[in-house]
């Protein structure tokens, strides 16, 4: 769903089951809301990369049976708000992955590609992990339905 208000130029948000497969999906619907809104490759590029990791955590350790993950995309100009909400409270924690080791990295990829990050409680359950990066403007200003 896209939306458009005064404060926030556009904004996407859409719940997904809590499985492997949602996290191609997550960059599919991100990737074609931003190309709408005027957003170039770079930008795109680099905003799903933080959706696909924050995606990635919420199913691999926010997973509760019966519970569904969000993501909600905002832009406003040349910043960008990526969440991601799941069903477990316990907050993300970075660990240290060894150099052959395949997983580990997100957060601190997601950490390098942002300006600030952090979470917060979600009620009534779980929590939120956020991202917020800077853009090139857009190429033009739209509101899509």
């Amino acid at each position: 769903m896209t939306t458009h208000d005064q404060q926030t130029t556009e904004q996407w948000q859409m719940q997904f089951t809590s499985s492997p497969k949602s996290v191609s999906l997550v960059r599919k619907q991100a990737a074609k809301a931003l190309a709408s809104w005027g957003y170039g490759t770079d930008d795109i590029d680099r905003t799903l990369l933080i959706c696909s990791e924050l995606a990635t955590n919420a199913v691999q350790h926010g997973h509760r049976s019966g519970h569904l993950f969000e993501v909600r995309v905002a832009t406003t100009g040349t910043t960008c708000l990526v969440e991601v909400s799941d069903p477990e409270p316990r907050p993300p924690s970075a660990v240290s992955a060894g150099v052959e080791e395949e997983h580990g990295r997100g957060l601190r990829l997601v950490a390098a590609l942002a300006e600030a990050t952090g979470h917060r409680p979600r009620r009534p359950v779980g929590k939120t992990v956020w991202a917020s990066l800077l853009l090139d403007a857009p190429k033009e200003d739209r509101c899509t339905n």
